[in-house]
């Protein structure tokens, strides 16, 4: 073997990789957009009950055909405390028993001399329904899943070819074997390869093709690919934990809770190692007929069976380890309590991209949902800076004032950066395959981070004016404090109603108590106005003491304002009915 020939094994390799995961990329958006929010929603069924983890896992991990996607959704949603870290355990546990399908529709379909027969069929059948059915768009993301599911079987196809048989190349056999022939030593060394590989290729289901055809074409052995397969369980779990490294504690121990998993069911099976190869074997030959310790060369050899061996220990890996680790979830719960660290008390002040930021998923309707909970995030936010205008008119002395001051200054700051930072991620986000709702999503949420900002502004102008107030010695009388403490009572209920709109599902929102909200604040306004310009033509004002009560009442209406831009961008076509309807 020259040069030249490992060139092209290895260039014919990377291609057939890329066709494969392309071919993965596009049935996982199909599924998704086919899916639409009933996906984003599943995990919104989990019960206390393990079991009902387990299983919304594994029907998730069936959707979006990825158990990284499922897990970093786990890490979301423990995030944004939509879920509780032992619901989050027992989802991850599904989400790995769920991955095995990929595996047997890989060997039924894929592996082969026939398995290069689906991929043509497929083509024209994803062909004829964008021709039949173009107008119909949920079909036409069974169209984008088919014509992903015919460049997965055509990527495994390449691959298997790619792989040269080793008959041709003694010495490279010879080398290979002299890593695999050392016993529980070369189990443990080719573990530690599948998780090297599996985190460099970050997608478990490109290693297991990669096992397979490894398999097939008699790279490896028996027991050397049982343990390339542990090894990519470990290795899948790097995409959650890249993710949990923007988000809180409890999202961080969700994705340490993925590693434990897949770590304890490692060790699990390596002190079990012979009588669970033993079982396998069992099985793959009264399945096959032929042992899949039969070496190539031998009248018996099937390249057929180390395959089905691999698929057999894949599904008995994931189903007896969840079987034993889900009584087990406490003792996890302790050991990622451990592992992750309590943050610093001061945290919330700082400035912090929640659920977006530190990865970008290639699967849009996932980045959409990120998208909405840090929009969630970025409310919480604005209400919590709202909270703090009442200590300014309460704080006792200067120093007191300025630090209260300083404190809506810095929010003010986090504001601005939090709507540019998700503006960009949304961005980022259209500049993918969409579907017509999650382009009108994701105009919907770049109004609505441009009106949070917003309000963060008005928020800060209020404080600004109340600082004027003090150095200037304005001071209100007891009806004017009394009239400032109602508006702002009735702005808080609207910025409450809005966040409680932002939480729920975009199509099911509460116009109508966000439309009530913002009758009453410019019913008040309308109210304190009038009592305002009697009070000046009477003279029992100044005209400083008048200007700055005005310019309050005036700014915490137009905060308002922004307030309902919100909950109408939130869902265009609702409000719409609710204005007709008025």
């Amino acid at each position: 073997m020259d040069l030249t020939d490992i060139l092209i094994i290895i260039i014919n390799f990377a291609g057939s990789i890329g066709v494969f995961l392309f071919g993965m990329k596009l049935m996982s958006e199909g599924l998704q957009k086919f899916a639409g929010r009933g996906m984003r929603h599943i995990m919104g069924k989990i019960t206390g009950n393990p079991l009902s983890g387990i299983l919304v896992g594994t029907l998730l991990t069936v959707m979006v055909q990825s158990s990284s996607a499922s897990t970093v959704m786990v890490v979301s949603f423990v995030n944004a405390g939509m879920m509780s870290l032992a619901g989050a355990i027992s989802v991850i546990m599904g989400a790995n028993i769920g991955s095995t399908l990929i595996t047997w529709i890989l060997k039924i379909f894929a592996l082969g001399e026939s398995g290069g027969n689906f991929s043509l069929p497929l083509f024209l059948l994803a062909i004829a329904i964008f021709f039949m059915f173009a107008k119909r768009e949920r079909l036409k993301y069974i169209g984008e899943f088919t014509i992903g599911f015919a460049l997965l079987l055509l990527g495994m196809q390449y691959l298997q070819s790619s792989v040269p048989n080793l008959e041709e190349y003694p010495n490279f056999l010879a080398a290979l074997g002299s890593i695999s022939d050392h016993g529980f030593i070369s189990v443990l060394l080719f573990t530690l390869i599948g998780i090297v590989l599996t985190c460099m290729v970050q997608a478990s289901a490109a290693m297991m093709a990669i096992a397979l055809a490894m398999c097939y074409k008699g790279w490896i052995g028996f027991e050397v690919a049982m343990a390339l397969v542990m090894g990519l369980n470990i290795g899948t779990t790097i995409t959650a934990n890249i993710a949990a490294m923007v988000a809180n504690n409890v999202g961080k121990k969700s994705a340490r809770a993925h590693l434990v998993f897949n770590v304890i069911g490692t060790i699990l099976t390596l002190i079990a190692f012979r009588p669970v190869m033993i079982l396998v074997d069992s099985v793959t030959t009264a399945a096959t007929g032929v042992s899949p310790y039969t070496e190539p060369g031998s009248p018996m050899y099937d390249p057929q069976t180390l395959p089905w061996a691999l698929c057999f220990f894949h599904t008995f890996f994931n189903v007896v380890n969840t079987l034993i680790l889900v009584w087990f979830i406490p003792q996890i719960i302790r050991i990622v309590d451990w592992m992750v660290k309590p943050a610093e008390e001061d945290a919330e002040d700082e400035f912090r991209l929640t659920y977006i930021g530190g990865t970008f998923m290639n699967t849009a309707e996932l980045n959409i949902q990120s998208a909405k909970q840090e929009i969630e995030n970025f409310s919480n936010r604005v209400l919590r800076m709202y909270g703090f205008l009442p200590a300014l008119r309460t704080a006792q002395n200067r120093e007191e004032f300025e630090k209260v001051f300083e404190r809506i200054r810095k929010y003010e700051g986090i504001t601005d950066r939090m709507e540019m930072e998700i503006a960009k991620f949304l961005t980022k986000i259209s500049e993918g395959d969409l579907s017509e709702q999650g382009s009108q999503r994701i105009s919907s949420m770049l109004r609505i981070i441009d009106n949070l900002e917003s309000i963060g502004d008005a928020i800060y102008q209020v404080a600004a004016l109340r600082k004027d107030k003090l150095e200037s010695a304005v001071h209100f009388d007891t009806q004017q404090n009394e009239n400032l403490d109602h508006m702002t009572k009735l702005v808080q209920n609207a910025l409450e109603v809005m966040d409680a709109n932002l939480r729920r599902s975009y199509s099911d929102i509460d116009l109508k108590a966000a439309y009530d909200a913002e009758d009453a604040i410019n019913k008040y306004r309308d109210q304190l106005r009038t009592a305002h310009l009697d009070a000046i033509k009477s003279g029992k004002y100044d005209y400083s003491i008048g200007t700055a009560y005005s310019g309050l009442y005036a700014l915490y209406e137009k905060l308002g304002d922004y307030v309902i831009n919100v909950s109408e961008a939130i869902d265009v076509d609702n409000s719409k009915k609710v204005i007709e309807n008025q």
